[in-house]
C-alpha cells in the first residue's frame, strides 16, 4: 500500500467510534454501488448499440493504413473488410508484415507514431473509433474493448508489481474500490491462469517466466470484462497446456457472457480450433474470408493452400534434420549437464520467505550435429537449464561441461571463448534487439566484438545471413522498430550464426514467426547442422516443431526432467502421464484440412 492510502487510512481510523463493522458495512455498499454502477452502464450502452447476434458488434469497412519511414510511405492495410460478431471468434491469420497486427491495433487507435488511418470506418456499436477523439477513446479502451498485446516484456511496467497492474485497471473504470482492488486483482490473475496468483501478484515482470508474463497480460485485458477483446498473438510464448487452458477461458467468455474476440495468431492450428470464422490476410489485403471449416476444408486462394502446406500443426510431421548414421556413443558430447540445481529467493506472502528450485537434478547430454529438444510448461526451467548452459546463470550446485572441459566456475579468458563459441538466439525478438542499432549493424556486432573480419566482408557476411533467413538485402538498412515481430526473430537468428558457433540455443526460435517463414527457419536450422555439424539446444513449447527437428527430446516439470528420448519413441509411446497431457493438447487435430489429408501415411521424425 503506498504512503498516500496509508495516510488517508490512518485519518479515516481515528474517529474511535467508527469499528470493525461500520468500515466493512461501508466497504461493502462501495463495492455494491461500484457493480450497479457497471451493470447500469453496460445496460444502457447494449441498449443504445443495439447489440444483437444479427448484427456485428465490429465491423470494418475498407480500412487503409501507412506508415511513414525514411524510405517513404509504406502501405501496410489496404481495403480490409471485416466483421466480428457477439459470442463468436474471428481469427485473423497470415505472414509476418500481412498486416494482421495493424489492423487490430487500427481498432483501438493504437498504431505507432508514424502509423495513419488513410480511409475507412471501424464501427464499434454506434462509434466509429475511426473519427472518435482521444478522449472519448478513453472510454471505450479497456472498458469496452480489452487488449491482449503480442510482446509481455514490452507491455508490463518494469517498476510496477503485476498485482498493481492488474488492480490499476479495476480502479481506473471504477469496477473495485481501493480497498477491494488488491484482491479482486488477485482473483483475476487466478482466472487467468496464473499458478500461485497471491505470490505472483507481489512480483516484478522480470521475475516471471515469457509465458506468465503473457497470462498477466491476458488478466490486465478480460480485468473489466470487456464486450470485445483484440487478442495479438494471445499465446505465442505459452507452452500447449497452458496455451488450452488460457484459449478455454477466453472461449468460456464468449459463450457465457456473449464476449466477441478478435484474435490474431500465426498458428493455424491455434484458429482452427478456436474460430469460428477465418479470415487470412496477404500483403495487407483480405485474400480469403469465411466459416473456419470451410476455409480449411476447401481453401480457394493460393495463398491460403500455401499457410496450410506449411503449417506444422495441421499436417503428419515430417523429419528435417537429417538423421545421424553415427551410433550415439560414438560422438564425444559437446554439452553435458551433470545434476544441475538452480535456486531463486521469492518475496514474502503469508508464510514469510520461500526459495523456487527451478532446476532440479537435471542431467543432460547433447552431441555434435544433433538436436536436444527441452519442453515443458511456461516455467519448468527450460530457459534457466539454458542459462545455466551458457553461463549466463550461476548454478547452485552441479556441473557443465562444454567440449570436455568443465566450464560451472569458468572466468575471464575461458567465459569469453564459450561466448564465441555458444550462441543464444532469445524468445523475444522486442527485447533482444537494440533499437538504435541497424540491422547490419546488430547482425555484425558479434563479429565486430570478436574482430573478424573488416568492415566489407562484416556487410557481405550480413547479406548472407538475412538471405538465408528469407529477408531482403534492404533490411540491413532499417531499425528494428520498422519490422515486424517475425522479421525481428529472423534477425536474431541471423545474428546467432554470424560467428559459425559449434552450439545455439533455440529460446523458442520460432515462436514469433508464422507458419510459412517458420517453415524456412526450420529448413535453414536443419540445412546449417548438416553442413557444419553445429549442435542445437532447442527449447520449444510447440511440440508439433520440436517433432520435427530435435533428434533427442526431454520434458522438464517442475524443474526435472521427467521423461527423454527419440522424438519417434516418445511422442508414439509416451510413458508419463504429462508427456501424454502435453500431447493431447497440441492444436489443429479438430478441423481436418486438405495438407493432414494430403501428409497421411507419412512417417512421424
Amino acid at each position: 500500500m503506498g504512503t498516500a492510502a496509508m495516510t488517508h487510512d490512518a485519518h479515516e481510523n481515528s474517529d474511535p467510534r467508527e469499528n470493525r463493522g461500520a468500515r466493512e458495512n461501508r466497504g461493502a455498499r462501495e463495492n455494491r454501488g461500484a457493480r450497479e454502477n457497471r451493470d447500469a452502464r453496460e445496460n444502457r450502452d447494449a441498449r443504445e448499440d443495439g447489440e444483437n447476434v444479427t448484427t456485428p458488434l465490429l465491423e470494418i469497412r475498407g480500412l487503409s493504413v501507412s506508415y511513414r519511414t525514411r524510405g517513404g510511405t509504406v502501405s501496410a492495410v489496404r481495403g480490409v473488410d471485416l466483421d466480428v460478431w457477439p459470442g463468436q471468434v474471428t481469427a485473423v491469420v497470415g505472414e509476418s508484415g500481412s498486416g494482421k497486427s495493424t489492423t487490430a491495433h487500427a481498432v483501438l487507435r493504437l498504431l505507432a507514431a508514424n502509423g495513419t488511418i488513410d480511409a475507412g470506418t471501424v464501427r464499434f456499436g454506434r462509434h466509429d473509433l475511426a473519427a472518435l477523439s482521444e478522449a472519448e477513446l478513453r472510454s471505450v479502451r479497456g472498458a469496452q474493448i480489452g487488449l491482449v498485446p503480442q510482446d509481455p516484456t514490452v507491455s508490463l511496467n518494469p517498476v510496477k508489481r503485476i498485482g498493481e497492474q492488474v488492480a490499476e485497471v479495476l480502479r481506473v473504470h471504477g469496477l473495485a474500490t481501493r480497498r477491494g482492488a488488491a484482491a479482486e486483482a488477485v482473483a483475476v490473475l487466478d482466472r487467468a491462469g496464473l499458478p500461485d496468483a497471491a505470490v505472483r501478484a507481489r512480483q516484478y515482470p522480470h521475475e516471471l517466466s515469457g509465458g506468465m508474463r503473457q497470462r498477466a497480460l491476458i488478466a490486465i485485458a478480460i480485468a473489466a470484462k470487456p464486450r470485445l477483446i483484440i487478442a495479438d498473438e494471445p499465446t505465442s510464448a505459452l507452452d500447449v497446456t497452458v496455451q488450452r487452458v488460457i484459449l478455454d477461458h477466453l472461449q468460456h467468455l464468449t459463450e457465457e457472457s456473449g464476449t466477441a474476440i478478435l484474435l490474431v495468431t500465426h498458428d493455424l492450428g491455434v484458429a482452427a480450433d478456436r474460430a469460428r470464422r477465418l479470415v487470412v490476410m496477404e500483403q495487407g489485403r483480405v485474400v480469403e474470408a469465411g466459416e473456419t471449416r470451410a476455409v480449411l476444408a476447401d481453401p480457394q486462394h493460393e495463398y491460403t493452400r500455401r499457410l496450410l502446406a506449411a503449417a506444422p500443426s495441421l499436417t503428419t510431421a515430417r523429419p528435417r534434420t537429417p538423421v545421424s548414421t553415427a551410433p550415439a556413443g560414438t560422438t564425444p558430447p559437446l554439452v553435458e549437464a551433470r545434476n544441475l540445481v538452480k535456486e531463486f529467493r521469492l518475496p514474502r506472502a503469508g508464510g514469510g520467505a520461500r526459495t523456487l528450485r527451478a532446476v532440479d537434478d537435471v542431467s543432460l547430454t547433447l552431441r555434435r550435429g544433433q538436436t536436444l529438444a527441452l519442453v515443458g510448461e511456461s516455467g519448468s526451467g527450460k530457459s534457466t537449464t539454458a542459462r545455466l548452459v551458457l553461463r549466463l546463470a550461476e548454478a547452485t550446485s552441479g556441473h557443465v561441461l562444454f567440449d570436455g572441459t568443465d566450464v560451472t566456475t569458468a572466468k575471464g579468458a575461458e567465459v569469453r571463448q564459450l561466448r564465441r563459441r555458444a550462441q543464444l538466439v532469445y524468445q523475444n525478438p522486442y527485447a533482444s534487439l537494440d533499437p538504435r542499432f541497424s540491422v547490419a549493424e546488430v547482425i555484425t556486432e558479434p563479429l565486430r566484438a570478436f574482430k573478424v573480419g573488416d568492415r566489407a566482408s562484416r556487410l557481405d557476411r550480413a547479406r548472407e545471413l538475412l538471405d538465408r533467413v528469407a529477408l531482403p538485402a534492404a533490411t540491413l538498412e532499417r531499425r528494428p522498430a520498422e519490422l515486424s515481430g517475425g522479421q525481428r526473430q529472423r534477425v536474431a537468428i541471423a545474428r546467432a550464426l554470424a560467428l559459425s558457433p559449434d552450439l545455439v540455443v533455440c529460446d523458442e526460435p520460432v515462436s514469433a514467426l508464422d507458419v510459412s517463414v517458420q517453415a524456412q527457419v526450420l529448413d535453414l536450422l536443419a540445412q546449417l547442422q548438416a553442413d557444419t555439424g553445429v549442435a542445437y539446444l532447442f527449447i520449444s513449447h510447440d511440440l508439433a516443431v520440436v517433432r520435427q527437428i530435435a533428434h533427442q527430446v526431454a520434458v522438464m516439470r517442475a524443474g526435472r526432467v521427467v521423461e527423454s528420448g527419440p522424438p519417434g519413441k516418445l511422442f508414439a509411446e509416451p510413458r508419463h502421464a504429462y508427456t501424454r497431457e502435453l500431447l493431447a493438447a497440441i492444436p489443429g487435430s479438430r478441423v481436418p484440412s486438405p495438407a493432414t489429408a494430403a501428409t497421411t501415411g507419412q512417417g512421424s521424425a
